[in-house]
């Protein structure tokens, strides 16, 4: 009995590995099927690339600034570069001086004050001035008291009561007095002071006579102030410096190999270094003298600044056309965008905006030649691309488009 249960067991654990090898052969033969891995989705994924685009309604091209225009032949401006400076129009500008000697009573303008010309920019008390007016109103009344002898005289002489000398000597009295009073309204003129305000002159009060009116002589803005209440002015002392800044002068230096390329009445197209401003203008001057130091000649354009943003002292380049060439295709400048580190321009397609990289060739300022990459007919974004640019970078600018 204990032999057959013995017996028993055995078949029984000999069953049980029967089960298991023949398990682990069927496992084995479908691990070795030619169906792929889990994985193989992420190699396939890997492998397949879809074409990034944007999809942008009416609505949003309107309020993203977006142009689109169609891909065609041009002509391109060559353009030489030069660099320039931004200068105050030295035909409009003014220093201010005294004219004559004497102490500050007040002052009426600051630096950046803008004036009219004739309006008053400060008063000084001026004894030297007293005295040009005191001369000028006592040779007025011997002025006055001469030709008053010289009627007497000349009377008396035609009724023969005096003689002829007494009448020559009224008569050269006269003629001094004249010469006396003119001398000292020419002192006046000089200072400044007009022929009306000479003529009224008289009926001033005394207090008026030290005083002198520092006038602004033209129209702009107090650029310079040096001058203070109390303080004691010579004749020459600049007092204040007046800059009339609606217009400025650009001077471009043109090296010495260009020369002959610039000439006066040819456009420029202006461009701070920052490129923050553009404008355009005429060369109205070229300096017919190279600088020895410098080995240029200076090209002057005189550009409008009604509105004051071309501030004296800024840097510019002036771009100066100088030959036209026609392309094949050209585009503006502001259709090209940049996308690691590749030129594109982004193209209308049916399924949207899509990012076309291109050859440039020749470009200036404002244009640029495509040599490959775009094809005559297509549209494309001319202004506006950055937008583009950024949805993609972001994954998006608003509802309603995807990539």
């Amino acid at each position: 009995m204990n032999r057959l249960h013995r017996y028993a067991s055995v078949q029984r654990a000999a069953i049980f590995s029967g089960l298991l090898l023949f398990t682990a052969m069927i496992f084995t033969a479908c691990g070795s099927s030619d169906s792929p891995p889990a994985n193989n989705t992420e190699l396939a994924d890997e492998g397949h690339e879809e074409d990034e685009f944007v999809r942008l309604t009416a609505d949003e091209l309107k309020e993203f600034e977006i142009d689109v225009g169609m891909a065609v032949p041009g002509t391109l401006s060559v353009a030489v570069m030069f660099p320039g400076e931004v200068k105050i129009n030295q035909d409009r500008f003014a220093h201010i001086v005294p004219r004559i000697a004497g102490f500050v009573h007040s002052t009426n303008k600051s630096v950046g004050d803008v004036v009219r010309a004739g309006e008053v920019l400060a008063v000084l008390d001026s004894r030297d001035l007293a005295d040009i007016k005191a001369e000028y109103l006592a040779r007025l009344e011997r002025l006055e008291l001469a030709e008053a002898t010289f009627e007497r005289e000349s009377t008396l002489y035609q009724k023969k009561i005096s003689s002829e000398q007494e009448y020559l000597e009224a008569r050269q009295a006269l003629a001094e007095a004249h010469i006396a009073l003119r001398s000292s309204r020419q002192k006046l003129l000089a200072l400044g002071f007009s022929e009306a305000y000479i003529e009224v002159l008289p009926e001033q009060g005394e207090h008026a006579l030290v005083h002198y009116e520092l006038m602004a002589s033209l129209s702009g803005v107090v650029i310079e102030k040096h001058i203070s209440q109390g303080e004691a002015l010579s004749a020459d002392a600049e007092a204040f410096a007046i800059a009339d800044l609606r217009t400025v002068w650009v001077d471009l230096n043109v090296f010495q190999k260009d020369l002959d390329l610039v000439r006066e009445g040819q456009q420029v197209d202006i461009v701070t270094t920052s490129r923050q401003l553009r404008g355009r203008g005429t060369i109205r001057y070229v300096r017919p003298i190279v600088g020895e130091e410098t080995r240029t000649a200076i090209a002057r354009i005189v550009l409008d600044n009604e509105d004051g943003r071309w501030k004296p002292g800024l840097f510019v380049s002036g771009s100066i056309a100088v030959d036209n060439i026609e392309v094949p295709l050209i585009v503006p400048q502001s259709a090209l965008i940049t996308m690691d580190g590749q030129a594109v321009v982004f193209v209308q397609t049916d399924e949207g905006f899509a990012p076309q990289p291109v050859t440039v060739g020749r470009e200036n300022e404002t244009q640029a030649e495509v040599i490959e990459g775009l094809e005559p007919g297509a549209l494309y974004v001319v202004r506006g691309g950055f937008a583009l640019k950024a949805e993609l970078e972001k994954g998006e600018i608003g509802e309603g488009h995807s990539h």
